[in-house]
């Protein structure tokens, strides 16, 4: 792998080149263009909570991943469920979380399937829907019943959450029924055995969702190893670049911080792996800039990384 890395100076630098030209997906010289954020074989994508600084209507994300230069999308469930007439209320108080759960088991699903055809008709795929309650103790079979519906009428081939033994538990057998993958995702309570026990036992469409900046901030040893480790069960990565865990793990611009973003997505080329790699931006937004604008730059720098 060392073999295949750039410099990081001759990498750096032609990034740097790379940020001096604007990208404007959508209207190019009068066209409709739609974006292609695939370089190398690799689907570079990103996820709702990239734009959380901005509007959050389906349409307003759909606006903000185009704008970034991106074709692929880990969208978040409420935002989904939102455009599509959600009752809102708090799911903690019993009478709104009846009023909730009789919604989403009587609810079309044709509003699901239109919001896949508007950002299909826009260039952009949803590949991964986040529900990070499915599988909690008790939640309803219906309900769960309701997120795969969901998922199957957005397009998307899995369902994410957060870490749960419990819920594998639970998960395993209907997502093997269901034809739906579910991805765990880490923040930084994953370590090098967190998945040698018993989680991903529970049905072979339980993956993983592998978030590298955390695992980086929170570990001494390399990301890259549990990349090759469990490729096999990989359902995505998410990108950023923080510090490692010597250097208190702060969030930085891609480039600066100690996460091998670049070996990452450079393994998956040259193995030719189907794991989307999905652009979470958590590093401070400059004053001058918006997060359109910064998640466009991290394309760029995953672009330069896969040429």
């Amino acid at each position: 792998m060392h073999d295949r890395m750039v410099s990081r100076r001759t990498f750096l630098g032609g990034v740097a080149t790379l940020g001096a030209v604007t990208i404007v997906p959508g209207k190019i010289l009068g066209a409709d263009v739609k974006p292609n954020s695939v370089f190398g074989g690799v689907q570079i994508g990103t996820i709702t909570y990239s734009y959380r600084s901005m509007p959050s209507t389906a349409a307003a994300v759909l606006q903000h991943v185009v704008g970034s230069g991106i074709s692929s999308i880990e969208l978040m469930g409420n935002t989904a469920e939102s455009y599509a007439g959600f009752p809102g209320g708090n799911a903690k108080d019993p009478v709104q979380a009846k009023s909730i759960l009789d919604w989403r088991l009587a609810v079309s699903m044709d509003k699901f399937v239109a919001l896949r055809k508007m950002y299909q008709d826009a260039g952009v795929g949803i590949h991964i829907v986040k529900f990070g309650d499915i599988g909690d103790k008790n939640m309803s079979d219906g309900q769960i019943d309701y997120y795969f519906r969901v998922a199957k009428a957005l397009g998307a081939k899995a369902i994410t959450r957060e870490i749960s033994e419990e819920a594998a538990k639970r998960l395993g057998p209907i997502a093997d029924k269901q034809g739906i993958m579910i991805g765990f995702h880490n923040h930084t309570q994953i370590n090098a055995t967190t998945y040698d026990g018993p989680i991903l036992s529970y049905g072979k469409n339980l993956r993983i969702n592998l978030d590298i900046g955390h695992y980086t901030a929170a570990n001494d040893d390399s990301v890259l190893g549990i990349i090759e480790k469990y490729r096999d069960r990989l359902i995505s990565l998410h990108i950023k670049d923080r510090k490692n865990k010597a250097n208190k793990g702060s969030n930085m611009p891609f480039g600066e911080g100690n996460t091998p973003v670049v070996a990452a997505l450079q393994y998956l080329k040259s193995n030719r792996l189907n794991i989307p790699a999905d652009i979470e931006l958590e590093y401070p937004i400059p004053k001058e800039s918006n997060a359109v604008k910064e998640v466009g730059k991290c394309v760029q720098y995953c672009e330069r990384a896969l040429v």
